[in-house]
Formats: structure tokens, C-alpha cells, sequence
């Protein structure tokens, strides 16, 4: 099998993720109508499938080992287009919460397969694609708000919508169904590497290594930063900076546009400087721009704040998960679940702290997780070695011998 094929179908899963989510976020305030929900009720809905994903974790890592992630990826996809039809039809709130309970269950099955398959792809042909996957996601979810925005222009009913929306993602699995690849058992090294404790053929659960800890920091820190920006930019242009209201939906739009601007070209990076150096980098332009932003006030300085860190953080996620996935499938889920768990609590703890002093002190403890990202990273391997490194090695040993 080809890598461009591999390459289309991978891609089309990570598509169908974010075109999924993308709808039926799209549509919660015709939940919240339809359901006549409340503003708690609403929040509880949309913290349902965080919880799901988060503690999905043992689940995942043992269907990873079961199935393997080819036949995972499909599974998962098909009942996510089961998840998306019940939702459609959910007479009342609690339904509808253990609707999207499943959804973000089938979410994490299916985030931690599409990206296990990634990995595969980059380690088989040794050739980077994990960001422009991870820009196909973001692709997805602009397009399924385009999708709810025409469809409610015409008509708002939701099984309409949901029907539009399922025959486009069974379109994209079809893309998909026959270029995954086939499932590959780990290496002695990979297993070994994932875990600090004795090895046992019958031992289920295992320690997770300092390596893999320091992986999960990262995307803890690196998800609450993008889930801060998604759900704070805007607020924070309108009562922090005072902008027009034409101005506000600038921050998300910003944000997004420079992270897939960024991810259709960092796997260039990673190829030419190694991943290490590019999420360092990107870790230092997104702290300085932001923390430059807060200092500076104003929405311009803002909205350039923003762009910074949407272009530094880009490849942060691609780069944990390729790291991740060298170590076993139960390090890919446990970093997987501490990513969604950063962005469940992330938004929570900067409104608290924006409650109780200000908004820009909120933010600021964005630019203080972003500077744990660094940290984090700068203590752990992450990626191959760039051709500028191995080349210093090279000369290094070349001098030794001498």
C-alpha cells in the first residue's frame, strides 16, 4: 500500500473527528430550545463527552490491544454515526446526556486509533504528516460549521441536518476503509520504554514511566492552552481590550486559521529541525506574544498575541502523540485522556481565576502553561533527531576518534 493512500484515508478519519464534533456542537443552542434546558443544564452537556473521554482511558488501551487500531478506527467511526442519529432524536436532557456520555467515549477510541495509525504511517515510510492529519481535523470542524450554517438557513430541524451530515461521514469513511493500515505489534524496546515497572506477560496494569508522565505534562498544559483560547479569546477582546463587536470574533478565528495555517507546513519543520527543536521554538513565540500581548493591551497587540500562539502551538499536539505512540498503545491513551482532561478543566480554572481578579490574570495562567509545555519537554526525548543534530553528532564522534 502506498503512502499517499494511507496518507488520504488517515486523513479522512481525522476529517470525520472533527466534521462529527463539529456538528453537533454547532447545533447546542437548538438543543438547548428544543430540550428547553437551562444554562447549567446546558453546561452539563457540554461537559458530558469530556467526562466520557477522560475516564475511557483503561477501555481504550485494551481495545487498542484487542482489535487493534485499524479495526478500532472503524468500529468507533460507525457508532459515532449511531451517536450522531440518537442524538438527533433525544426526546429529553438525560437522554441526551448519556448520548454524548458515549460520544465522548467512541471520540477517545476513536482519537487514539486515527492517531496510533499516523504514527504508523510516519515510522513505516519515514516521512512526517502527523500536523497536516491534525490540520485535516480543524478542516473538519470549519466545515461542519459551514454545513449548520446553511443547513439552518433553510431548514433548522435537526434530524435534517444530522441526515446531511451522517451521508458526508459515511462518505468519508468509505475513503478510508481500505487504505488503513494493518495492525503492527509493538517492539520489545516500545513496550519496554512505556513502563517503569517488571515486565509480566500477565500483568495488566503497569506504571507509566517518567517519559510517558512527562508526555501526558505536556499535553495536559499544551490542550488547556488551545481550550483557553477557543473559549476565552473572544470574551477577552470584548471586556479586557474593549473592542468593537465586529472585532471580537477575531481571537478563535485567529487562533484557528494561523494553527492550520501552521500544521500544512510543520511537518517540513519537524523533517528539517527535529520535533523537539519546533515545539521548543513554538513554545517560546507563543509565551513572548502572549505575554507580551497582556503587557501591552490594546486588541491588536491582542489578536497578534493570539496569532502567536496559534502558529507556536500548532505542533505541539502532532509531535506528543508520534512521541507517545512509540511507547505502546496504553501510553498513546493515557496521553490522549490527560489531553482531553486538559481541555475539560482548563476553561474552568481560568474563569475561576478570572472571577476572583481579572481576566488578564485568567490568561495569564495560560502563558504560565505554556511555559510547563517548555519545561516538560526539554526534559524528555521527543521525536528523532533532526539531519542538523545527527550531523553534530557525526562530527562529534569524528572528533573523538581523532
Amino acid at each position: 500500500m502506498s503512502f499517499r493512500r494511507s496518507q488520504v484515508a488517515i486523513a479522512a478519519l481525522f476529517c470525520f473527528l472533527g466534521f462529527q464534533y463539529g456538528t453537533w456542537v454547532s447545533r447546542v443552542p437548538y438543543l438547548k430550545s428544543h430540550l428547553d434546558l437551562s444554562t447549567v443544564e446546558v453546561g452539563l452537556l457540554l461537559l458530558a463527552p469530556g467526562i466520557g473521554a477522560t475516564v475511557s482511558f483503561p477501555l481504550v488501551a485494551r481495545l487498542m490491544k484487542q482489535l487493534g487500531s485499524r479495526l478500532l478506527c472503524i468500529t468507533s467511526a460507525i457508532a459515532l454515526l449511531v451517536i450522531l442519529a440518537a442524538l438527533s432524536v433525544a426526546p429529553n436532557f438525560a437522554v441526551a446526556i448519556v448520548v454524548l456520555f458515549l460520544d465522548g467515549i467512541l471520540i477517545a477510541c476513536l482519537n487514539v486509533a486515527m492517531n496510533a495509525q499516523g504514527a504508523d504511517l510516519e515510522t513505516r515510510f519515514e516521512r512526517n504528516t502527523m500536523a497536516k492529519l491534525h490540520a485535516v481535523f480543524s478542516g473538519g470542524t470549519f466545515g461542519a460549521a459551514l454545513l449548520a450554517s446553511a443547513v439552518t438557513s433553510f431548514n433548522g430541524k435537526l434530524p435534517i441536518h444530522f441526515l446531511i451530515a451522517g451521508v458526508l461521514l459515511v462518505a468519508m469513511l468509505a475513503v478510508s476503509w481500505t487504505g488503513l493500515l494493518p495492525a503492527s505489534s509493538p517492539s520489545p524496546a516500545d513496550t519496554a520504554g512505556a513502563t517503569d515497572a517488571t515486565p509480566s506477560a500477565k500483568r495488566r496494569w503497569a506504571i507509566p514511566s517518567m517519559v510517558v508522565l512527562g508526555l501526558g505534562i505536556a499535553m495536559i498544559f499544551s490542550e488547556l492552552t488551545e481550550g483557553a483560547m477557543n473559549d476565552w479569546s473572544a470574551l477577552y477582546l470584548r471586556d479586557v481590550t474593549h473592542a468593537a463587536t465586529s472585532v471580537t470574533p477575531l481571537g478563535i478565528a485567529t487562533v484557528s486559521a494561523m494553527m492550520v495555517l501552521a500544521r500544512l507546513f510543520a511537518d517540513r519543520w519537524r523533517a528539517k529541525w527535529g520535533d523537539k527543536r519546533v515545539v521548543l521554538a513554538g513554545t517560546v513565540l507563543a509565551t513572548v506574544g502572549l505575554g507580551g500581548a497582556l503587557l501591552a493591551g490594546g486588541w491588536l497587540p491582542a489578536l497578534i498575541g493570539f496569532a502567536c500562539v496559534g502558529l507556536g502551538m500548532a505542533a505541539v499536539a502532532p509531535c506528543i502523540y508520534v512521541a507517545a505512540a512509540k511507547h505502546g498503545p496504553d501510553a498513546l491513551a493515557l496521553v490522549a485522556a490527560t489531553g482531553t482532561a486538559g481541555l475539560l478543566v482548563g476553561p474552568p480554572i481560568i474563569g475561576f481565576v478570572a472571577g476572583a481578579s481579572s481576566l488578564v490574570w485568567g490568561m495569564t495562567v495560560v502563558v504560565v502553561a505554556i511555559v510547563l509545555v517548555f519545561i516538560s519537554v526539554t526534559r524528555i526525548q521527543l521525536g528523532a533527531a533532526s539531519p542538523a543534530e545527527e550531523s553534530a553528532a557525526e562530527v562529534a564522534e569524528t572528533e573523538v576518534a581523532v
